[in-house]
């Protein structure tokens, strides 16, 4: 019914509007008495099979939802039920921001593909942290943070800093986003020597909070771009061995507009969707590779059918992530990810 009525008519207005309209209309469906349980019943898959056990968390399942779709932890205790094994919130960044000037989402229906220039629009860390405080479930959250536009690169250590002090008893894992490209010089935090600085003075905070709140040191991934060499690659696994950082998420959107179709092709921003399903894989099967599968890794990027997943474990995965996957087919996708890993 997605793919056929509901998706079409969404697909008629401009995407960030639909966006937030069906964040505001899922709030309102479930809160009617034994919704959740019906769609529970209808996209979750229940089975001993589907556990990942990484990082030292335990996964229900191995399909998670990837950060910016619920970017403010506003539908945390929603989400789940449409059989998600953990969801990840953010980017967050210290202070609110309204992100880039809009318009600033574009569908790419012909190449199932999305191009956003959002710029980390949130809402800041104390709104998003009263919420994830208050949230009722217990599903594993990620909390993907990044700086604020207006911090130099010099300084952007101490906004991943506060966002990591202020979340770390209300997230499970963290991922550090310096790949994204819709903030200005923010990819230059990925050269070998400014990132390596910015994981190691996460991990002595780390230490730091896990004796304060007498509890255990909290998973710290990093999140890369698609568009890096194979030199930089072989840079992130020494970064990853040097810093012992817990694993890394493949891939972030891409700046490449190869081989599209839409007439929103050329749109300034970050390309997800169908498009990036290769590259991301590539770049999944090149870390693991290399690294002799040294470490976890959580794919993401064009995950369309369960095929898609399935090929991306195959290359190395041990979770993986959708977005756009999920804008495009609906919520079934979840349940048939999981179904094809029992069958």
């Amino acid at each position: 019914m997605y793919r056929t009525i509901i998706q079409p008519i969404l697909f008629l207005f401009d995407a960030e509007k639909v966006h937030h309209f069906t964040f505001s209309m899922l709030k309102m469906v479930f809160k009617i008495p034994l919704m959740a349980s019906f769609v529970r019943n209808t996209f979750q898959v229940r089975d001993k099979k589907l556990e990942r056990n990484l990082f030292g968390l335990t996964f229900e399942n191995p399909v998670g939802l990837a950060a910016g779709f619920d970017k403010n932890a506003l539908l945390i205790d929603e989400l789940p039920n449409f059989g998600f094994g953990f969801i990840e919130i953010g980017t967050v960044t210290p202070l609110p921001q309204e992100g880039n000037p809009k318009k600033r989402l574009f569908r790419l229906k012909e190449d199932q593909g999305i191009i956003n220039r959002m710029g980390f629009n949130n809402d800041g860390l104390d709104a998003i942290c009263k919420r994830l405080k208050n949230r009722k479930g217990t599903i594993i959250i990620g909390g993907n943070i990044g700086k604020n536009k207006v911090t130099p690169n010099e300084n952007a250590v101490n906004d991943y800093l506060l966002s990591f002090n202020d979340l770390f008893e209300h997230v499970d894992y963290f991922v550090v986003n310096v790949s994204s490209p819709n903030t200005p010089n923010l990819r230059e935090l990925q050269d070998k020597k400014p990132l390596t600085k910015l994981l190691n003075d996460l991990q002595v905070e780390n230490k730091k909070m896990a004796q304060s709140f007498e509890g255990k040191v909290k998973p710290i991934l990093l999140k890369i771009a698609p568009d890096l060499t194979n030199e930089q690659l072989l840079d992130i696994i020494d970064i990853v061995k040097s810093t012992k950082i817990d694993g890394i998420i493949a891939t972030n959107t891409t700046i490449s507009r190869e081989g599209l179709e839409s007439k929103n092709k050329q749109e300034m921003g970050g390309l997800s969707g169908k498009p990036l399903t290769q590259r991301s894989t590539e770049v999944i099967r090149f870390l693991a590779e290399k690294s002799n599968k040294a470490f976890p890794i959580i794919g993401v990027g064009g995950i369309h059918s369960a095929e898609d997943a399935l090929e991306k474990m195959k290359a190395g995965a041990d979770l993986v992530q959708i977005y756009t996957g999920f804008v495009y087919k609906g919520p079934s996708l979840v349940k048939q990810i999981n179904k094809a890993l029992v069958s």
